[in-house]
């Protein structure tokens, strides 16, 4: 029932890997990249309470959860293809805006799917588990994000195909990787849709789940509804809100910023550089890099069940984002680009946490018939952070760090340390009962 999150994965790897490369390409100044990145966060704090709210309602002949990411995954598809070919599209409006557009529309698109994989987990598992059925979805996740991740690098180096634009454009073994990336994403999605069943409102009743429960809460319009669940969240959603918001403002910033950061740091590059052979040559490796942290979650999403079983969930996730801080911040002490696996390494266990184990603890404190509309909300804790720092980060690397975007990932490392110190505060509900 995950294999679809691995495609809609592998489409986010490829956009993150290379959305800044590409726009860098079209024009844009390291300052306003982490503003155009705002629009993944914006649309994502819209539309996935929005589709929560209403999936939780919803039954046809596809089910409740599966005609959303299979729309989600069609139209992200259709951006996937026309991102990196936005130059070519248009005569008179500049194509770093049209990238733009492309890149609120792909956001747009696999906000709708995620939400709804998330609330299948949920629906179709009981407490005892989840832990372990959210940690199979990271698995899955991680296996896209490798695929995603590396495409780019494995189309030229593997198949020949030209790593650098004669014309100063976008090269082509980019734009290729995301025709791939769109077929990937429509065949996983696919897979799901055809593949796995959902419960009915009457199976689940039998189950002693009432998915109709609050009925006359449909009397009320969506938003209204949506806005009385936000009030109304329990105590561990907020509790895991602090946490989920400094472990975003960290991976936006890790995202953003990345590709600028080697370049510079790593490689000695100029910050205004980014058409020269070894600016692509950076931004190939860390398309590896990204691979390699998305390999090492899967793996050790394996593990995470064992370990939240020996120690608590609580503590597994502080420990895997203090390591992640560790690798984050080592970024600043390496010179040697070989030797920043060892940072991805630290990552890739803190990114496997973040996957799987804040939903496992908040699953257990929801209401059956509201895991959709929360799962929504709860990402509003992943989109603001992405929001503030994005309004706020460019500019901050820019004028107090004189463009040095390695600082950019010193902030991202201090972040982690707060986010594992606010699991600490925590009430695992779900937990204690088990």
């Amino acid at each position: 029932m995950s294999i679809g999150f691995l495609g809609i994965q592998f489409g986010f790897a490829l956009q993150n890997a290379n959305a800044s490369r590409i726009l860098q390409g079209f024009g844009a100044d390291i300052e306003h990249l982490s503003w155009f990145w705002l629009a993944a966060p914006i649309t994502g704090m819209i539309v996935q309470p929005i589709v929560g709210h209403y999936s939780d309602r919803t039954w046809n002949r596809l089910g409740r959860r599966r005609p959303y990411f299979l729309f989600g995954a069609i139209m992200a598809a259709i951006a996937l293809i026309f991102m990196p070919n936005s130059g070519s599209l248009v005569s008179f409006i500049p194509p770093m805006f049209v990238g733009a557009g492309m890149l609120m529309i792909m956001d747009a698109s696999f906000n709708i799917s995620m939400e709804p994989f998330r609330a299948l987990v949920a629906d179709k598992l009981p407490d005892e588990q989840r832990t372990k059925g959210f940690s199979v979805q990271t698995t899955l996740i991680g296996i896209g994000a490798v695929m995603g991740s590396l495409i780019t690098y494995i189309l030229a180096e593997w198949f020949g195909v030209s790593k650098v634009s004669e014309n100063g454009g976008i090269p082509f073994n980019v734009t290729l990787s995301f025709y791939v990336g769109a077929a990937v994403l429509l065949a996983a999605v696919i897979w799901t849709v055809v593949t796995t069943k959902e419960y009915s409102p009457k199976e689940l009743k039998n189950f002693g789940i009432d998915m109709e429960a609050g009925g006359k809460e449909k009397k009320r319009s969506g938003l209204m509804q949506i806005f009385k669940d936000f009030v109304a969240m329990p105590k561990t959603m907020k509790q895991l809100g602090l946490v989920q918001f400094f472990s975003w403002l960290a991976l936006y910033g890790m995202w953003v910023f990345t590709t600028p950061a080697i370049a510079q740091h790593v490689y000695g590059l100029e910050p205004n550089d980014t058409s020269s052979p070894l600016y692509n040559e950076a931004a190939n490796w860390v398309g590896i890099l990204f691979g390699v942290y998305n390999g090492v979650a899967a793996v050790f999403a394996f593990a995470l069940p064992a370990i939240a079983k020996k120690v608590g969930r609580k503590n597994t996730h502080a420990f895997s984002l203090a390591i992640g801080a560790v690798g984050m911040l080592s970024i600043f002490v390496i010179k040697d680009p070989n030797l920043l696996i060892l940072s991805m390494l630290c990552i890739g266990v803190a990114w496997a946490s973040i996957l799987s184990m804040p939903y496992a603890i908040l699953a257990g404190s929801l209401p059956a018939a509201k895991y959709g509309i929360y799962m929504g909300l709860f990402n509003f804790f992943i989109t603001l952070p992405q929001v503030v720092n994005g309004l706020f980060g460019g500019p901050i690397i820019k004028r107090v760090f004189d463009s040095n975007a390695i600082y950019a990932l010193v902030i991202a490392g201090v972040s982690l340390i707060f986010a594992a110190i606010s699991v600490r505060f925590v009430d695992d509900k779900a937990e204690v009962r088990e």
